[in-house]
């Protein structure tokens, strides 16, 4: 059986490939240097409409489906990763006010975050909670009519840039029972912390997050009360094949380059290419890209039809991160003394893709997640 992209995917694929490539490509290496986070290549993302891909049109965003929204986030990352995990962000953290939101939520927040208003943050990690997301300390303490907030966030995307941010926190501790919070931007006690020096990815902002007893209304709550890891593990599922398609999207980019400088580069009398130790190098990266491709689709696909997709999300990232990684390394292989300095832009692609295989759920994480399908 095939997989074919409908004419609507095509489209999408082409318009975002072009976009990325003429305005987000050019610049991605100053964004880098200066580790700027990059506000036009967003103003442009929301122009055409890709900051609200999957939610419907009359909450302001386009509908196009996962299916085309991970063509798009992968071809986005081809040009900017950095602006790739701002985007991937918004859109997960739309998609679960869609999805868990009251209509009163859906219409206040969701054309903000497709109109580019401010991006949406997702706060689930902590100083002693990241792969154990269920030992969270952050405690949501009921008072009256609202709920006071008290404890940290760490390495939040967006963070800095958020209208809005999806914050989980215990609302009891015995039982443990976690909510979900919407606390909008400049609420009092909710406060921005520094901003991560990171290896890759440097024009993504990522900080801290810190709540003194930040005061939020009842109505915040997004879902109903205790449901807030249910919450998060459901946008994590769709998170997921994002950073695969994040992943694919700069290994392709370091493919490119690679293939590219094996056809021109000359050694020993003749194309780098030639030589089977380099053939087998873009042999490899290639067919482990194109295996990985269409276990995202395949995931993105069940999303879309409403499918579980828990496992198959989690083998998507599992193995394109991994591919992608391998890929970036050769890439620098081939290149090489040039592939170690930053005249070209697989060092980039390497230090950049280095953190797919560990933010929204680590390699180790992905590997628990499937065999416990299989052992269940």
């Amino acid at each position: 059986m095939e997989f074919r992209l409908t004419e609507e995917q095509r489209q999408v694929e082409e318009m975002v490939r072009n976009l990325s490539r003429k305005e987000f490509a050019p610049k991605a290496a100053a964004v880098d240097e200066e580790s700027r986070y990059p506000a036009e290549n967003v103003r442009r993302l929301a122009d055409l409409g890709l900051l609200g891909m999957l939610y419907p049109s009359e909450y302001g965003g386009s509908e196009a489906g996962a299916v085309s929204y991970n063509i798009a986030l992968r071809e986005v990352a081809a040009g900017c990763a950095s602006t790739a995990v701002g985007m991937a962000v918004t859109n997960m953290v739309g998609e679960a006010i869609f999805r868990h939101g009251s209509e009163a939520q859906r219409r206040k927040y969701l054309p903000l975050l497709s109109g580019g208003k401010g991006a949406g943050a997702f706060a689930l990690t902590e100083p002693g909670a990241g792969s154990d997301a269920g030992s969270l300390s952050t405690f949501a303490r009921e008072d009256g009519g609202s709920f006071v907030l008290n404890g940290t966030k760490v390495f939040i995307t967006n963070g800095s840039f958020a209208c809005v941010v999806l914050v989980m926190a215990l609302t009891r501790k015995a039982p443990r029972e976690i909510s979900a919070f919407l606390v909008e931007a400049g609420t009092p006690g909710f406060t921005v912390g520094k901003r991560e020096r990171k290896m890759g990815l440097k024009g993504s902002d990522t900080v801290s997050l810190v709540f003194d007893d930040c005061r939020v209304p009842a109505s915040s709550v997004l879902g109903a009360p205790g449901e807030g890891l249910k919450i998060a593990l459901k946008a994590l599922d769709g998170g997921r094949i994002g950073i695969a398609s994040q992943a694919l999207g700069i290994a392709r980019a370091a493919l490119t380059t690679a293939t590219g400088y094996a056809s021109d580069r000359r050694q020993f009398g003749r194309p780098l290419g030639e030589f089977q130790a380099i053939q087998w190098m873009l042999a490899d990266s290639e067919t482990e890209l194109d295996a990985a491709q269409m276990l995202v689709h395949r995931a993105a696909l069940l999303k879309e039809k409403g499918a579980p997709h828990t496992r198959e999300a989690s083998m998507a990232k599992v193995f394109a991160t991994e591919a992608g990684n391998r890929a970036c390394h050769k890439a620098v292989q081939v290149l090489g003394g040039y592939g170690y300095v930053s005249d070209y832009p697989v060092e980039r692609h390497l230090r950049d893709i280095k953190v797919s295989t560990i933010y929204e759920g680590t390699s180790e994480i992905q590997r628990m997640v499937i065999s416990r399908s299989l052992l269940r």
